[in-house]
């Protein structure tokens, strides 16, 4: 798996106008910008998609406000910053990217595209990515400058994942959404730092899903009867190993397989009334 990590003017300015205010100065900018030009704003509110599908040729419509943003003195030092933080984000892929990968292909069982990364100042604390299929593209800036490189690598990873899945129905967006906190939020983060992130972080209303179908995921990690006793005393969930059969196919199937699999059989999965998984 390959990321080139960029910055690019027009998306950093573009999270600048459209993001939270990182400074006094750059809120009250906005505010005056707002009030005498908010029919340019309007029409650049679709950019940041624009931007993602092809950052080397894009040309606004309307540039006003990026000219105006871009030639204020605070820019240059927002840039500057941007700049380092990208190194930053560079060194910390270029020191992991083999284990990255690695755990990655034991993980999904699918290939991955080559990713761009637009980073922007990670005061603006955004991460967001392409909605067109074929842009293998994220935005991403974060408040984590002195966060451990296994957060920064599992944020990364698990916005390209969730752009992977995003064809996926919305009627199933909870057990998509389940599955993708267990195959990064939690395996890969576990893998990667060798400890068990397992039911940290993610969505909260998620957690009675996300242990009704924790068996099934063990299944498609590979495990049998005995080895899912030692999932269950490294990530401190219980449940009666004996009351499920071992899905053999499971573990020959890809996440996308794995997915439909809990899509096909949710009510077979989710057991409404076992209160030993509540």
């Amino acid at each position: 798996m390959n990321i080139t990590f960029i910055v690019n003017d027009y998306m950093l300015i573009w999270n600048l106008l459209f993001g939270p205010s990182i400074s006094e100065s750059t809120h009250k900018l906005k505010q005056r910008l707002w009030l005498n030009y908010r029919k340019q704003y309007v029409r650049i509110q679709n950019d940041q998609q624009l931007i993602l599908a092809d950052e080397k040729n894009f040309i606004p419509d309307d540039d006003t406000l990026y000219n105006l943003f871009f030639e204020t003195n605070s820019y240059e030092t927002i840039k500057k910053e941007t700049d380092k933080y990208r190194l930053y984000l560079l060194k910390i892929w270029d020191k992991n990217k083999k284990d990255v990968s690695k755990i990655l292909k034991e993980i999904l069982r699918f290939d991955l595209n080559s990713y761009k990364v637009l980073v922007v100042h990670p005061n603006l604390n955004v991460i967001d990515y392409a909605t067109k299929p074929s842009v293998h593209a994220l935005v991403y800036g974060k408040e984590n400058i002195k966060t451990r490189s296994v957060t920064i690598l599992t944020e990364l990873i698990y916005g390209i994942i969730k752009r992977e899945l995003q064809h996926y129905n919305d009627d199933y967006k909870e057990i998509v959404q389940a599955v993708l906190e267990l195959a990064i939020l939690n395996e890969f983060a576990t893998q990667l730092d060798e400890h068990s992130h397992y039911l940290i972080g993610g969505d909260p209303t998620l957690k009675f899903l996300k242990r009704q179908i924790y068996p099934y995921w063990l299944m498609y990690l590979g495990a049998d009867k005995e080895s899912m006793i030692r999932y269950m005393m490294r990530d401190k969930i219980a449940f009666d190993a004996d009351k499920y059969a071992i899905e053999t196919e499971l573990k020959k199937t890809d996440l996308r397989g794995f997915i439909d699999f809990c899509i096909k059989n949710q009510k077979y999965i989710v057991k409404i009334n076992d209160l030993e998984m509540s």
